[in-house]
């Protein structure tokens, strides 16, 4: 504020910081994206305001005098201030940004349930290779929420909290022994084979499968290649074996394809919102207390979940 009490101009302020920064007008002018002369002017106008001389001018640039260093680091303080707000108006326009493993999974459907609630809300979904990938980027900030299972401890700033418990279905094809039933007991697959190709050694739905194998004498065989969904479901039908998909899951249509709901117990897949601590994104607040009021409980009489995953999905 000057002698005269006028209010402080923001931009000759930004103009001021970016002088001391480039030391040269002209070059401060071209980062800024203005004429040399106008940024003559706003420095002008704030010397005018303060009433006080800012730089002293000269061949080798422009260099601060005492009073324009004791300024500094204030101005510098406005300006940070001014940009963290503007970042914080950026940040209730910009979409929240969510990760899911693939958009023809379970966590789409939990995401457009959510969308329906708030409409409003700007929604950009990003594909990635689990949890994997989901950790590192919400660390970065490049995504907001990942819908996924936590196969491993967490970063501390990392939270995630429990969402859904989808149970599992056998598909096969028509000509598959299995195929006459209504339902599969998981009992009637001890000994077997499930064809499981996009069980990437070392992802956390590749650990899952592991422990469902083991607890029950089931064999995954992951060998591929796996080309996507249609060919998936193609060599489903044509003999290859059988495999569990979740029971959200849109695989492409097929006359000779069969889903079979498995129980006895029922094996669910745990899905979890994973989010970071600091993030302040307000839709992902709204996110979060959403799949909180959908969150139901293991039924351990009657659902199967791995030991490490029991804890989170107790209560």
């Amino acid at each position: 504020m000057g002698q005269g009490g006028a209010d402080l101009d923001l931009a000759a302020v930004r103009a001021f910081v970016t002088v001391t920064e480039d030391r040269y007008f002209s070059e401060a002018a071209a980062r800024l994206g203005i004429s040399q002369q106008a940024i003559s002017k706003r420095i002008a106008k704030l010397e005018s305001d303060l009433g006080v001389r800012l730089f002293a001018r000269s061949r080798t640039g422009a260099h601060l005098t005492e009073t324009g260093a004791a300024f500094l680091p204030h101005a510098r303080a406005l300006v940070n201030i001014a940009d963290q707000a503007l970042e914080m108006l950026h940040g209730r326009r910009r979409a929240l940004r969510v990760d899911v493993l693939d958009t023809r999974l379970a966590s789409i459907d939990l995401i457009r349930a959510f969308h329906d609630t708030a409409e409003d809300v700007d929604i950009q979904i990003i594909t990635s290779n689990g949890f994997r990938s989901a950790r590192e980027a919400l660390i970065r900030g490049s995504v907001d929420a990942a819908f996924c299972r936590v196969g491993a401890g967490l970063e501390e700033e990392l939270v995630a909290a429990p969402v859904y418990l989808e149970p599992l279905h056998l598909l096969v094809g028509r000509d598959h022994p299995l195929a006459g039933l209504t339902r599969v007991e998981i009992a009637r697959l001890s000994g077997t084979t499930v064809w499981m190709p996009g069980n990437v050694a070392g992802s956390e739905w590749a650990e899952y499968y592991d422990f469902l194998g083991a607890d029950f004498d089931i064999r995954m065989d992951t060998s591929g290649p796996d080309f996507g969904w249609e060919h998936f479901v193609a060599e489903v039908v044509s003999g290859r074996g059988a495999s569990f998909i979740g029971e959200g899951t849109r695989v492409p249509w097929h006359p000779d394809a069969v889903r079979l709901p498995v129980v006895d117990p029922v094996p669910v897949y745990p899905f979890l919102l994973l989010r970071h601590r600091h993030n302040r994104h307000p839709a992902l607040e709204l996110l979060t207390r959403h799949v909180a009021s959908r969150h139901v409980p293991l039924d351990p009489r009657h659902q199967w979940l791995p030991a490490p995953d029991r804890v989170a999905f107790a209560s």
